[in-house]
């Protein structure tokens, strides 16, 4: 008697962003992740420069050293591109020595990458045109919880609160009216970025420009928020089994000690500290929640999200952004919110595949 056939999952990770070195973290974790008995695994890393390669899949070279960041280079491999035909769901491997060869089929795509070219629904659209299934959210969703500056608007059009804020596209200054408005401090950031890259807090509007500066080295358009002085809070949002109702997870809470803001450092190298189960009276944590299903539902987002959320001392909720491909590091809120909720990381990593081949692809 034949054994069934496993699923053949191709996990993307690296990528052309910022993001480049958390993205290869989160692979190594889902790697670690999945049951061999179940799934056969196809690393697949992306170089900085864009040039895919077919990976090891060598956990340990895909973790934080001390500060040494893992990251995927020509040498990792051989190259390998995906057919745009959706009858072939091949991968194609190019070797120098013995010309291109062919994979079997993917049955299923994750594309753990975090930030541009491949969070913000580039890689999304490739897949859809290839007919292959992945993990999470869709092309419209994808751009626009990408992009901040869309996330607020679509939140705020569903009722959401959201801070105040003004958007600068390339060559666009701050006005007066809006420093009034805004007021000191406030966080400049990239519009279309994640991992706290290129934010800066300023508290003098003669560091604005160099601000600015720092944020369009990575977006030509830019975030100005005014800052909102009060607790970080996250929700964990999944796809519900069977077509059914998204879920929500517990709540987390970040505590911001010795720095002044969540910054790259914190989140990765030094390590935050965290409370989770968040410990907010349960009317608030209602609310919450809500407001994450909501704000996944208004984006039509699929598969997971990160939802994040600044509550003031006066009980205020107000959004700050979505992450509908959250870090999936062994430091993560995202799964350490669900294992609290009582889905440890493999069965999370299990039901995110299943789900999208539900899901499949094409118009829902």
């Amino acid at each position: 008697m034949t054994s069934p056939r496993k699923t053949r999952v191709a996990i993307v990770f690296g990528g052309r962003s910022t993001e480049h070195a958390i993205s290869c973290v989160s692979a190594g974790a889902i790697l670690a992740a999945l049951d061999p008995d179940q799934y056969e695994v196809v690393p697949v890393g992306i170089t900085r420069e864009g040039r895919w390669v077919l990976a090891s899949g060598d956990t340990s070279q895909l973790a934080i050293d001390g500060r040494r960041l893992p990251e995927i280079t020509a040498d990792s491999g051989s190259a390998v591109m995906l057919s745009a035909d959706p009858t072939a769901t091949e991968l194609i491997v190019r070797e120098p020595a013995d010309g291109v060869s062919e994979l079997a089929g993917v049955d299923v795509v994750f594309p753990v990458l975090h930030g541009a070219y491949g969070e913000d629904g580039t890689i999304q659209g490739m897949l859809e045109m290839a007919g292959i299934p992945y993990v999470g959210a869709n092309v419209f969703a994808s751009a626009a919880a990408m992009d901040k500056e869309f996330t607020k608007k679509l939140a705020a059009a569903e009722g959401i609160p959201v801070g105040p804020y003004a958007v600068l596209r390339a060559g666009v200054s701050l006005s007066e009216a809006d420093k009034e408005r805004l007021g000191l401090p406030v966080f400049v950031k990239p519009s279309r970025a994640g991992s706290s890259l290129g934010i800066t807090k300023v508290t003098d509007w003669a560091d604005l420009d160099d601000a600015v500066a720092v944020a369009r080295r990575i977006d030509p358009k830019v975030l100005v928020e005014a800052a909102l002085v009060g607790r970080e809070i996250e929700c964990g949002v999944l796809e519900g089994e069977a077509g059914g109702a998204p879920e929500a997870s517990v709540l987390s809470e970040i505590h911001i000690d010795d720095v002044e803001w969540y910054d790259f450092e914190t989140k990765y190298l030094v390590g935050g500290r965290y409370t989770v189960p968040a410990e907010l009276p349960a009317d608030l944590t209602r609310q919450i929640q809500e407001y994450s299903l909501r704000t996944f539902t208004a984006l039509d987002c699929a598969g997971l999200a990160r939802v994040d959320f600044f509550v003031t001392e006066a009980g205020e909720i107000f959004l700050n952004e979505i992450n509908t491909m959250p870090g999936m590091t062994p430091n993560s809120m995202f799964p350490r919110m669900w294992t609290a909720t009582g889905l440890d990381y493999p069965k999370v990593v299990d039901r995110l595949i299943r789900t999208a081949l539900r899901r499949g692809t094409g118009l829902h």
